[in-house]
């Protein structure tokens, strides 16, 4: 058996780190499993997708390597949908309802205030042909929902183990809206069994929609797929993460200069067994994935836990790995520069920033400038090189009996305009003796 899963993303809006985390799964299994990875778009909802959404989840998802094998949309299979909704009714499996959203929120409410679950009653079953034919006519256009068994489904979960349904307990879900459209269930299912999906792996908010889609699958002549359902992401401070997750779409990350490999790697580790380290590359995370290694517990999503993940990435990422992205941020100082840069960094189009401080203008910071024109006379003659700023350092030492922050802060604020950063004596050699003496003097250069 070739294993085949599906990433099943609704271009109604941009994806985020929680579908993400879905898609990885899915791409990390198949891969390891040497098998396939489809991304199935999921734009039945007519009114809601857009080509401009598709394109951009197809783009953050191949920015982020997450390439996929094959791929459709259901809105290109509608007839297909239709042949199985009809034959779920002729084998009295889908059958058609009438009750108003108003009267079903009557019935939810009764039913509660009796100590009841709100299930569907089933009432839709015991109408007559002329009672059918009389709701027609006052202009009642049905809905259909399908008939579940009533016994308790069951299989082997891919992180949850034997996890049974009861489908007792849940109202017939409608798989047809009165306007003719398809709600998720249908569709998923009769693609899932055309496109011969092997595993679904997908989030445990559709561990009960598993045992009713078990049921269509069965229905339509079928067998279900192995399923795997992970736990979600929450916050850093447990608190659910869904109001926050439009925040964390994947091009807002792209556009602030997050990395692709950092984003990956926490999500491929919170929630395991696993320490949170950075990866270089997708392969290096199927090595470590299992999915045995979840947690039962929901996995924490933290955005400072992003920043740390991305910094240390970069200070492991040689030159020519980043060449060309430097070149485009115009920060190629080359790889000496970029040595000394990339332990100062969380994002790479700060580099940009230190390539200023090098080879570009800025404003020095003049606290002392009594000590900075000292400083100047006592700069070391020649070319600068990073023997330099220790034979300087010392000069004032001895000279002004300076010492710790108040021989080197000044002078790193004259010369970078910040309190903190590289190593002087890498910086310096690069700063060069004629912005250094312009600097040291107050000058903008």
């Amino acid at each position: 058996m070739t294993v085949k899963v599906r990433f099943a993303p609704s271009p109604t809006g941009k994806i985020h780190v929680g579908n993400v985390r879905t898609a990885l799964m899915n791409v990390l299994f198949a891969r390891k499993a040497g098998g396939r990875f489809v991304l199935r778009i999921d734009d039945t909802d007519l009114e809601r997708s857009t080509k401009a959404f598709e394109d951009g989840i197809r783009a953050d998802l191949s920015w982020l390597g997450l390439n996929w094998d094959d791929s459709f949309s259901q809105s290109a299979r509608f007839e297909r949908y239709a042949e199985a909704a009809e034959q779920l009714k002729a084998a009295g499996r889908l059958y058609a309802c009438y009750e108003t959203e108003d009267e079903l929120e009557r019935k939810r409410k009764l039913q509660m205030a009796q100590g009841l679950p709100p299930v569907y009653d089933r009432a839709a079953l015991k109408l007559t042909d002329a009672e059918k034919a009389k709701l027609e006519a006052e202009g009642r256009k049905p809905h259909w929902r399908f008939k579940l068994t009533g016994a308790v489904v069951e299989w082997d979960d891919l992180v949850r183990g034997p996890t049974p349904i009861d489908t007792s307990s849940l109202s017939d879900p409608i798989l047809v809206r009165e306007d003719g459209s398809y709600l998720y269930t249908l569709p998923s299912v009769v693609d899932d069994i055309d496109a011969n999906i092997t595993h679904i792996i997908r989030g445990e908010d559709h561990v009960t929609n598993s045992g009713a889609q078990i049921e269509i699958f069965e229905a339509l002549g079928g067998k279900a797929p192995a399923m795997g359902h992970h736990p979600l992401l929450i916050g850093a401070d447990g608190g659910k993460l869904s109001k926050r997750l439009g925040t964390l779409s994947i091009e807002g990350l792209r556009e602030e200069g997050v990395e692709p490999m950092a984003i990956l790697s926490l999500l491929a580790k919170i929630g395991t067994s696993d320490p949170v380290e950075p990866r270089h590359s997708i392969d290096a995370l199927v090595a470590d994935f299992d999915l045995g290694k979840l947690s039962r517990a929901p996995a924490r999503f933290d955005p400072e836990e992003l920043n740390r993940l991305n910094a240390r990435l970069l200070h492991e990422t040689p030159y020519a790995a980043v060449k060309d992205r430097l070149a485009a941020l115009g920060a190629d100082g080359g790889e000496g520069f970029w040595n000394i840069a990339r332990a100062n960094i969380e994002r790479l189009p700060q580099a940009a920033d230190w390539m200023a401080v090098v080879s570009g203008e800025i404003a020095p910071v003049v606290e002392e400038a009594d000590y900075l024109a000292q400083a100047a006379e006592a700069l070391p003659a020649g070319a600068l090189t990073a023997a330099s700023w220790g034979e300087w350092t010392n000069a004032l030492k001895e000279a002004t009996g300076r010492k710790g922050r108040a021989l080197f802060l000044p002078l790193r604020l004259a010369l970078t305009g910040r309190p903190h950063g590289p190593e002087m004596a890498d910086l310096l050699p690069l700063i060069g003796r004629e912005k250094a003496l312009k600097r040291l003097r107050g000058e903008t250069a």
